[in-house]
């Protein structure tokens, strides 16, 4: 099982890149954003690997971080229908903490913007990871808060405070950041207009 390649970068191409390790050549499928992220060929590269075993083929997967990684083996073993090339699609087209964020905030127009994802599979990958998303968000107290919101279970403070945000322009995910942040300045029992004053704080910095 291999978890890691470091090595010299020998090739990129449309959906892979090839890794030299000691004389070795490695095949890695990557995420569009791996791929873009990789240095040129003939410097070190450093891939945390995943790597998929079937009766017929032995694949390896690469990305460039471990939460991109483990978002992939999310997606994989977690939601019907959804597998390797979708996966990938996904990680393309969101960076781990905006896929967080979608699924948080029950975005599925967000998530159906990856090629091959329809409305249906964006529907799935919203309720069947709509509880793990905070373990692979890095910001678990922000993500705890758009699911309330998403799930319409927000205290009335907070969801007229994140309103009001969105009136003045702000788009739901970054009002909804602002008003986490202010909670933690203006503590849990606040009123939403501390929350407006404390989140527009937060926005003008």
């Amino acid at each position: 099982m291999i978890g890691k390649l470091m090595g010299t970068l020998d090739e990129v191409d449309e959906d892979f890149c090839l890794v030299d390790v000691h004389g070795v050549g490695y095949v890695a499928y990557c995420s569009v954003r791996t791929l873009a992220a990789l240095p040129s060929p003939g410097e070190a590269v450093v891939l945390f690997i995943e790597t998929y075993v079937r009766e017929d083929m032995i694949r390896l997967y690469g990305f460039q971080s471990q939460l991109e990684r483990e978002w992939f083996r999310l997606l994989m073993n977690n939601v019907p229908g959804v597998g390797a090339k979708v996966a990938l699609a996904i990680l393309s087209t969101l960076a781990p903490a905006d896929l967080a964020n979608a699924i948080a905030l029950r975005d599925i127009a967000m998530i159906s913007r990856a090629p091959g994802v329809g409305k249906k599979v964006a529907e799935r990958i919203v309720t069947e990871l709509k509880n793990k998303a905070p373990a692979y968000a890095g910001a678990s107290g922000t993500i705890g808060l758009k699911q309330e919101l998403g799930e319409g279970m927000a205290p009335a403070p907070i969801t007229d405070a994140v309103s009001a945000l969105v009136n003045l322009g702000y788009s739901r995910d970054t009002a909804a950041n602002a008003i986490s942040a202010a909670l933690k300045t203006a503590g849990e029992d606040a009123d939403a207009s501390k929350l407006i004053r404390f989140g527009l704080k937060e926005l003008a910095r």
